[in-house]
């Protein structure tokens, strides 16, 4: 992948704003991938009469779990309109979907997506860490 020159591009976010969402994005990714290496995503155990086994506290248990997700998720939701396609377009652009070249070609299409909600769309991707990085290091930023 070829890097663009400073010229190429002009991110509304900082890099550092952008590697702060990297870093929850992978928090949020190890989390979810430790709960399926355990096999214990959405397990119930039962005792021989049917009874759930499993003693937690309730949902201060769930939420602890999840505070990293909402953080991301909250912060991904704040971004206004051109924040939020410029995310959109590093990700595609650290995935492969576009050139580097073509980041303000992506960041028009992102725009242009009426179908999707920015913050949806980017957390269902298991590998958004991974691909806004790549993104970020294609445009030299």
């Amino acid at each position: 992948m070829r890097r663009i020159s400073d010229k190429d591009w002009d991110l509304t976010l900082s890099p550092e704003t952008i590697r702060e969402l990297i870093l929850k994005a992978r928090a949020v990714s190890a989390g979810m991938n430790a709960d399926y290496e355990d096999g214990a995503e959405h397990e119930v155990e039962l005792d021989d009469r049917g009874h759930d086994t499993h003693h937690h506290d309730g949902l201060a248990e769930e939420e602890i779990e999840d505070l990293t997700a909402r953080e991301l998720r909250a912060a991904i939701r704040e971004l206004n309109e051109d924040e939020a396609a410029e995310l959109v377009a590093l990700m595609w652009i650290g995935r492969g979907d576009f050139e580097p070249a073509e980041f303000r070609l992506a960041v028009e299409e992102a725009k242009g997506r009426s179908d999707i909600k920015p913050w949806r769309y980017l957390l269902d991707r298991p590998l958004l860490g991974e691909w806004l990085e790549d993104g970020l290091q294609a445009i030299g930023a």
